[in-house]
């Protein structure tokens, strides 16, 4: 089992940066496929950026392309999400999420750290 905590939201202003780390405790990230995910109130859950590492590449939601990049750290167990050019739309609660490479569904999942992007 893996447990995740992410840490680094806050409020920043239209045009900033910010990055999120996801630190990640009870097996190696090395097993796993990892993203970061996004909710917004009163919208769906929305998956931001995915590390997959069966098909050898990353994904990007296309408000994020060029913006937005998904890392990962092995020797910390760590994964982060560098946000730049930040935009108000980009607000909402950011999980950190994993599943097994094998998995057909994000199984473990953080906590959810607050972004507010203001104008």
């Amino acid at each position: 089992q893996v447990h995740l905590v992410e840490s680094g939201g806050g409020l920043v202003q239209a045009g900033g940066s910010l990055r999120l780390s996801c630190a990640a405790s009870g097996r190696a990230i090395s097993n796993y496929v990892l993203a970061w995910h996004r909710q917004a109130p009163g919208k769906e859950r929305e998956v931001v950026a995915a590390l997959l590492y069966g098909a050898s590449s990353t994904y990007y939601a296309d408000s994020v392309k060029g913006l937005f990049t998904i890392s990962r750290e092995n020797a910390k167990n760590m994964v982060y999400l560098q946000m730049n050019s930040m935009k108000p739309e980009d607000t909402a609660v950011y999980y950190c999420a994993a599943k097994f490479l094998g998995g057909a569904s994000y199984t473990y999942w953080g906590q959810g750290t607050q972004v507010t992007v203001s104008t």
